[in-house]
């Protein structure tokens, strides 16, 4: 039996990409792989285990033994840490930044990359976050840049905070945004940048079907045997 398709959505914060790769797995039938969610339960461990954002080596360390998993239906995808959920717990604004933090680390980087890779081997997968496609699958059958004006993004992670009980402006989260992809933009170890042969979608003026039957329309083109042989709804 022929590998599955592996497909990638890279994109900076708030440009929908969990939304349209939670989507997009479902009517593949995919597994949905939220790569920044591994980030975020590392930067959950690192801080419970007092463990300082600016000490590289420990981080690294921490990242090389720590066993993150993915698990569940793309809706209800679960994620642990060494056997435990920490799914809801890696959600706070606390976890997000310390996450954008240890993501810049290069032996971070390296080892998760690696458990990235190994879950997703088989295909049959979508993957989301800021190097799916330039770094972790580099010859994916598919590859997508999603992409928003920086205040439609804003915006988009506004609604998102606040549901969350935080009281913040649209300008603080903007500024935050803003610096957000100077980060991931500038950093050493895989730089957001979109990949060649990536396929840009710009999200501002669309919404979420659109964006995910436009995928569709596209890896029914790229892959038309592994789309015809399932069912694939619109």
């Amino acid at each position: 039996m022929p590998r599955r398709g592996i497909i990638t959505i890279d994109g900076p914060a708030g440009s929908g990409k969990s939304t349209v790769g939670r989507l997009l797995a479902q009517r593949l039938g995919y597994l949905y792989m939220d790569t920044g969610a591994m980030y975020r339960a590392l930067a959950w461990k690192a801080l419970r285990m007092g463990i300082a954002l600016e000490d590289w080596e420990a981080l690294t360390r921490l990242a090389e033994v720590s066993h993150i998993t993915l698990s569940g239906d793309p809706d209800q995808m679960r994620v642990a840490i060494d056997g435990r959920d920490v799914t809801e717990a890696i959600r706070s604004p606390e976890i997000s930044r310390a996450a954008s933090l240890i993501a810049t680390i290069e032996g971070v980087r390296r080892a998760i990359v690696a458990a990235q890779r190994e879950m997703g081997r088989e295909g049959g997968v979508v993957l989301e976050g800021r190097d799916t496609g330039t770094v972790v699958f580099p010859d994916a059958d598919v590859k997508f840049f999603l992409d928003a004006r920086p205040e439609v993004r804003a915006r988009r992670r506004l609604e998102q905070e606040r549901a969350q009980g935080r009281d913040v402006s649209f300008e603080q989260v903007l500024r935050e945004t803003l610096e957000r992809d100077h980060r991931d933009q500038e950093r050493s170890a895989s730089p957001l940048r979109q990949a060649e042969d990536a396929i840009y979608l710009d999200s501002s003026e669309m919404n979420v079907e659109q964006v995910v039957e436009r995928m569709l329309e596209i890896i029914r083109q790229r892959l038309p045997e592994e789309t015809s042989s399932r069912s694939v709804h619109s």
